[in-house]
């Protein structure tokens, strides 16, 4: 009797541990089409991210933008990127164009491994080049491709998938694990942000947001006065990220439903606020948290609609026109494909599981100093900086953006005239009618934001150059002197306007680089 009882608890014990690590394995897994529709969103998010970039390429990352290499050799200790060996612009749409390539293997599944690490190291590169128009997507991005590396994005619906023979339609590792934690602690450590705030605790945030009309686009002009339904938003949105651990948490359809209300709120956003690609960077990440039911139901759909026999040929056809190219794999590449014998256990081991563990552990102390729960060791401090991995996500947190922020850049021509050489156009002192069209895309809105606000007031001066030698290219009657001015429209959301006016410089267009003191 004494030898029954251990063993019927050693049983018990077993199978406690078996039930939980099926539970722990179903949440983490993702299915292998869920990881293909994640690639395709993110190699065509890539290709429109350099595309919308292009449109002011010469501004923010040549010689003669606001950013010009000696600056940021002078302002940025490390500088490790290859759109840096060059401020010429066609340098720069050389490796625009690279980029573009590689995002587009990315979409069709060549070589996906391959893809992945130089799309990440290419985006790397670009955001260290000037760091003054990033935002928080670029983040999500970034390290949305990180973890990619460590994943097979190209076991479905790819180039790739017709040399890959294997039996299964999920996978569960810590590549998975870490790209659905990292999700998860985007919402969470914003929520913790959020609650820190009385403004969104009472449900002002929203309200407050909307009246900041730099920001605000399309749908968000409409609902600007609606401060009832900005309300009820806010609280919604609260109430969402705080539940967030349920995109974990749940399975099966509970779960498609649950990630199904995030994804409604991030086009939300797209259609009202000028914020970039964020929205749909973060939609892409979701597509990892619908599970095998759902894809299997949109297949079945797919099928009786007589779509997925035409999909299916369009891919067989693009597996045989793709060229059978003998390219290198990377280690990490290796260690993911059965027919890589060359590779020892030891470097599969490293590159497949130690490296995104330690990155995994490195990331979760990154946002829980982001809080203020605890500080990151120097050493992992470099390493996270140099894998551009660290992350704060305080997304109009813990004080939201509440006032319309604009400029006027009145410029003293060689004629003694006058014009705002920013926006081309004679001076004008009043509050435009939309704010956000004074901005020629959110990448210029948000360098603005940030070179009024920076630490290193030199960014003032380098936008002032800038601004002396773009018109002094394109007008006859060149520019002597610029003056920049700060606008904000500081009333409250129930208020009359209250404009101030804050010079930031002014700048002498034949006179030093750099003119702050």
């Amino acid at each position: 009797m004494d030898q029954v009882l251990p063993s019927d608890a050693r049983h018990r014990l077993t199978t406690a541990l078996d039930s939980a690590s099926r539970a722990v394995h179903r949440r983490f897994e993702i299915d292998l089409r869920a990881l293909a529709a994640f690639r395709i969103a993110v190699g065509l998010l890539i290709i429109t991210d350099l595309a919308l970039r292009a449109r002011n390429l010469r501004a923010f990352y040549t010689d003669a933008g606001v950013l010009p290499l000696r600056a940021l050799f002078s302002d940025y200790s490390s500088v490790y990127s290859i759109h840096a060996i060059s401020g010429e612009p066609w340098v720069q749409a050389v490796l625009f164009i690279i980029a573009g390539c590689f995002g587009l293997a990315l979409t069709v599944g060549y070589r996906t491994r391959v893809a992945t690490a130089v799309s990440w190291f290419l985006l790397v590169s670009l955001h260290i080049r000037n760091p003054m128009v990033l935002n928080s997507g670029d983040v999500l991005l970034r390290m949305l491709l990180f973890w990619g590396v460590f994943l097979p994005l190209g076991e479905r619906w790819s180039i790739d998938a017709r040399r890959i023979d294997r039996d299964r339609s999920t996978v569960a590792s810590i590549g998975t694990i870490a790209i659905l934690l990292q999700m998860l602690l985007m919402y969470a450590t914003n929520a913790i942000h959020k609650t820190r705030s009385d403004v969104w605790m009472n449900g002002d945030a929203l309200v407050e947001i909307f009246q900041a009309d730099h920001l605000t686009v399309l749908l968000g002009n409409v609902l600007a006065e609606q401060f009832l339904l900005l309300r009820v938003a806010a609280y919604a949105w609260m109430a969402l990220i705080l539940l967030s651990p349920l995109l974990l948490v749940l399975t099966g359809y509970r779960r498609a439903m649950f990630a199904s209300c995030f994804v409604g709120m991030h086009l939300g956003m797209l259609v009202m606020l000028k914020i970039g690609l964020f929205p749909l960077i973060a939609v892409a990440g979701l597509l990892l948290f619908y599970p095998t039911v759902v894809w299997d139901r949109l297949t079945a759909l797919a099928t009786r609609a007589g779509v997925a026999p035409d999909l299916r040929n369009g891919l067989a056809r693009l597996q045989r026109g793709a060229p059978r190219l003998a390219v290198p794999l990377l280690p990490t590449a290796r260690a993911a494909v059965p027919s890589a014998a060359t590779v020892t256990n030891r470097g599969r081991v490293l590159f497949s599981t130690v490296v995104p563990w330690l990155f995994l552990a490195l990331v979760i102390l990154s946002n829980a100093e982001a809080v203020a729960y605890t500080d990151v060791p120097d050493p992992a401090e470099d390493v996270l900086e140099t894998a551009q991995a660290e992350q704060s996500w305080r997304m109009f947190a813990p004080e939201p953006t509440s006032d319309a922020r604009w400029l006027v850049v009145p410029g003293d021509l060689e004629n003694e005239s006058e014009a705002d050489v920013f926006h081309g156009s004679a001076v004008n002192w009043d509050r435009p009618p939309s704010v956000d069209e004074t901005y020629e895309t959110a990448r210029w809105q948000k360098y603005v934001s940030n070179m009024r606000y920076a630490d290193n007031e030199n960014h003032q001066s380098y936008f002032a150059n800038h601004l002396c030698g773009r018109w002094n290219e394109t007008h006859e009657t060149g520019v002597e002197r610029v003056t920049v001015y700060g606008l904000t429209d500081r009333a409250a959301p129930y208020d009359e306007p209250d404009i101030a006016e804050y010079e930031l410089l002014e700048y002498d267009c034949s006179g030093e680089f750099i003119q702050n003191d």
